[in-house]
């Protein structure tokens, strides 16, 4: 039994032997045969996205023998997608060419990956792949700044003393294809073209910059960003991020390409100084010596001026006044100047408290914080610094609106007390309690809820409120130590729950008395009693609220309110919804005997 299984395990190893031997040489013979389909050429690398560059693929071919073939293209995983050649007679002579756009049999763009080609056959009865695919890569490159300076942390700053241009840092994904640089102005205006641009080669991935244009003169102040765009092997161009630069409402730029261009600026101090104590303004003058002076609005000579200097920080006594008010502190190079706001508030208080805007002014402000290259402004919906300089100098609400209030206020002798709606939320300076009436003296578009809510309840107690701004009290904040951030998107109603249109622009408006039961209007002589004419723009009441009663009012022609004194508990809220009025306060006319009348209402 042993003898007779061990023959058989012989004769098997010697036939598995034999196998062996036989299979080596038909591989041999197979090898040394010509392929069925020979001289392949084909697009190892395309991008069908219809930019009219590399979005088709070609692939072609000679055969061995004359055969009739069908040509497919297949997925990684074997699966047809798209037949680009059917039943055809070939000749061996004849080179087949075939083209694909990346689609497949219904017209859908087939996913990023390889394809390759397979043939086939059919006289032969079998079916070949080419040797080589074509790689689908419609994904666009990615370049991003790195860098611009020294470090991550905040926006780098031309002309740097000395005339030393900014290091731009950079990365291209596609390391051999060149990159293309473009600098956008981002702030004050909307981005359209970029201002500069220049193209660099492969490889490199530092470049410096002045902050000048193609003729060597330097950019206008303001925030700029840097942009990078290149193309990749297979034709998708790619960018740092969309062009131009335009981020959703509460988005940053992504990357770090953040430049602003700035040759003097100053830092305020937003909350109130007390008569005959310290101030101290922020001045960057970008090195070069600059001088100093603080006048109160209104004034031409100054308070006091300061000899010229190069130090960073400027510290003053505040004037020693016993009427509060708003003074500027305005500092100049040869070649630049800029100015600040500085209310002061006497140790003497007042009847009225006039709050300034501060939180629009910051909120509004293009500085950029954080090195984006976009500028941080609670309008888009993103975190502001409180403390940090005026990019164009004075806000034009303070130009436009609150200084011409307090001109007038200052000229009448019309005390008041001065504080900002900022040191208001912080618990700094003036409170309401103590005030019979409160002035919103510009655009208070931003404010914390809870002070919102505090002056609802100082006007549900008794006090008197006028607002001489539009958009105002419908869009809350949160304040920090540092920031202002969390601005929310208006309201339909404001704080004391009326409902305001968006400002109408209608030149030629003129206003009439429509009612008044509490003397709003009386004193206008001008034109005739309550009559206000000439006004391109107004803001229109709809709805004074549930809980309120219209007691003066003065609408256009149609019947729309635009000035409106409304009772509110045992206080009253008058809402001028004129941004021009307080313009016109220079000159004698209804509005000045208007702003009186006001002021008397204030003071009960």
């Amino acid at each position: 039994m042993t003898t007779t299984t061990n023959r058989l395990r012989a004769a098997a190893f010697a036939l598995l032997v034999v196998a062996t031997f036989a299979a080596f040489f038909v591989v041999q013979r197979i090898k040394r045969e010509p392929p069925d389909v020979r001289r392949v050429a084909v697009t190892q690398l395309f991008s069908p996205n219809g930019d009219g560059r590399l979005d088709v693929a070609t692939a072609s071919f000679k055969l061995r023998r004359d055969d009739t073939i069908t040509v497919r293209v297949v997925d990684e995983a074997g699966d047809d997608v798209r037949t680009l050649l059917s039943d055809r007679p070939v000749s061996r002579e004849e080179r087949v060419t075939v083209r694909w756009d990346g689609r497949d049999e219904r017209g859908r763009r087939v996913p990023d990956g390889v394809y390759r080609y397979r043939v086939n056959l059919q006289d032969q009865g079998r079916a070949v792949l080419l040797p080589r695919g074509s790689r689908v890569d419609t994904t666009p490159p990615r370049p991003r700044v790195q860098r611009i300076g020294a470090d991550n942390e905040g926006t780098d700053i031309l002309p740097n003393p000395g005339g030393v241009p900014s290091t731009i840092r950079f990365y291209n994904p596609t390391r051999t294809q060149p990159t293309e640089v473009l600098v956008y102005r981002t702030a004050p205006d909307r981005p359209r073209e970029p201002v500069w641009r220049t193209t660099v080669p492969g490889g490199q991935r530092v470049l410096r910059w002045d902050g000048t244009d193609a003729e060597g003169n330097l950019l206008p102040p303001g925030t700029y960003v840097v942009a990078l765009r290149t193309r990749d092997l297979a034709g998708n161009v790619g960018t740092s991020f969309p062009l131009p630069p335009d981020p959703a409402y509460g988005a940053k730029l992504p990357g770090h390409g953040g430049i602003t261009i700035r040759r003097i600026g100053a830092q305020p101090t937003l909350e109130p100084t007390v008569a005959g104590s310290q101030a101290t303004f922020g001045v960057d003058a970008r090195g070069r010596t600059f001088a100093w002076s603080v006048r109160r609005v209104g004034e031409r000579e100054p308070y006091r001026r300061g000899r010229p200097r190069t130090g960073p920080i400027v510290a003053i006594d505040a004037p020693d006044v016993k009427d509060s008010g708003l003074y500027l502190f305005e500092a100049h190079t040869r070649a630049a100047e800029t100015a600040v706001p500085f209310p002061v508030q006497s140790v003497q208080t007042r009847k009225v408290l006039v709050v300034l805007p501060a939180i629009t002014w910051q909120g509004r402000n293009p500085v950029d914080d954080d090195g984006d290259g976009w500028p941080n402004t609670l309008t888009h919906g993103l975190p502001v610094r409180r403390e940090r300089v005026f990019a164009n100098g004075l806000p034009n609400d303070l130009v436009e609106r609150v200084a011409p209030l307090l001109v007038f206020l200052d000229r009448n002798r019309l005390r008041y007390d001065l504080t900002t709606d900022l040191a208001l939320a912080s618990g700094v300076g003036p409170r309401l309690e103590g005030h019979t009436g409160v002035v919103l003296a510009g655009d208070t578009r931003w404010l914390p809820a809870s002070t919102q809510r505090a002056l609802v309840r100082f006007v549900r107690r008794g006090g008197r409120l006028a607002t001489f701004g539009v958009e105002s009290l419908r869009r809350q904040v949160r304040l920090t130590r540092t920031h202002i951030l969390d601005p929310t998107e208006a309201a339909p109603t404001d704080a004391f729950g009326a409902r305001l249109r968006p400002l109408t622009r209608e030149p030629g408006t003129t206003l009439t008395i429509y009612e008044d039961d509490i003397q709003l209007f009386a004193g206008d002589v001008y034109g005739g009693t309550g009559v206000f004419s000439g006004y391109d723009a107004f803001e229109e009441t709809v709805d004074v609220g549930e809980d309120a009663e219209v007691v003066a009012s003065a609408a256009t022609d149609d019947g729309r309110q635009v000035i409106v004194a409304a009772r509110i508990g045992e206080g009253l809220v008058i809402r001028f919804g004129l941004p021009q009025l307080t313009q016109r306060l220079g000159t004698p006319g209804n509005e000045t005997e208007l702003v009186r009348r006001t002021w008397t209402l204030l003071s009960r």
